[in-house]
């Protein structure tokens, strides 16, 4: 097969933290399906990740494994960068996706709120950025961040995930300076594409969120996926930047 007609990630090597379910899901098979060779990076979700791998290397052997981690347990990030790059050889691209979500109303913060909200958001990112730079200024490779559009429009109620995504936000734009020219370092801040898991959004709030958005839709989880895929395989002089995929509802809040 001649090069022009090689998969854009052929050869590429992609680290996606908290990969195995909802949107992670949804870009390990987007960027599987343009020839990445992936590292799908679990907490808890076992029987979901096990499932995906199998998926995922019946299309192709061997080019899908997993890993499970804390991400909370700073310690053990770099090791999560050394098993990658022991399985594959190379790490290409850093996919920062695992993301915890949930309310912490003024006057009802506490301190186990901001570790985990802040953990998973900001710094786990950071710290695993720190392990990967290494290896992707040797591949001349990326960093992905998937912020959220409310890191710029608060969200009433989340304090802390607002802020937590707001400080990722900041922190995909200094990694740009920091890791530049070698590696690019951008985000794509989702909007209303997966609903969250708990309730918390009924009926009534999901049609007026829908109604903010320019598009009057909600958007699917490959609409991420593509912007992912995207950053990582088709925009060589695009780095410091944030796509919000919202379907415009970030411009009309």
């Amino acid at each position: 097969m001649s090069e022009a007609l090689q998969p854009a990630l052929s050869g590429k090597v992609v680290l996606i933290t908290g990969a195995a379910r909802r949107l992670g899901a949804a870009m390990a098979r987007r960027l599987h399906a343009e020839g990445a060779q992936l590292m799908l990076h679990y907490r808890r979700s076992e029987r979901d990740v096990q499932e995906l791998q199998a998926e995922l290397n019946a299309a192709r052997a061997d080019s899908v494994a997993s890993l499970q981690a804390d991400l909370l347990d700073l310690a053990g990030l770099p090791e999560i960068v050394r098993n990658t790059v022991g399985r594959f050889g190379r790490l290409d691209a850093l996919v920062n996706n695992a993301s915890t979500f949930y309310a912490t109303p003024l006057g009802e913060i506490t301190a186990e709120d901001w570790e985990s909200l802040t953990g998973t958001n900001v710094k786990a990112p950071l710290f695993l950025s720190q392990a990967a730079a290494p290896h992707l200024r040797r591949s001349g490779g990326c960093i992905v961040n998937i912020t959220d559009i409310h890191a710029e429009r608060p969200l009433k109620n989340y304090v802390v995930y607002t802020l937590a995504k707001a400080a990722l936000s900041g922190l995909t734009r200094s990694l740009a300076r920091e890791l530049g020219p070698e590696v690019r370092v951008n985000g794509v801040a989702p909007g209303a594409v997966l609903w969250p898991e708990d309730g918390s959004y009924d009926d009534l709030t999901r049609q007026r969120v829908i109604s903010n958005t320019l598009l009057k839709r909600a958007g699917e989880p490959e609409d991420v996926a593509r912007a992912v895929l995207y950053l990582i395989a088709h925009a060589p002089y695009v780095t410091g930047q944030i796509i919000a995929v919202d379907g415009g509802r970030s411009i009309s809040l």
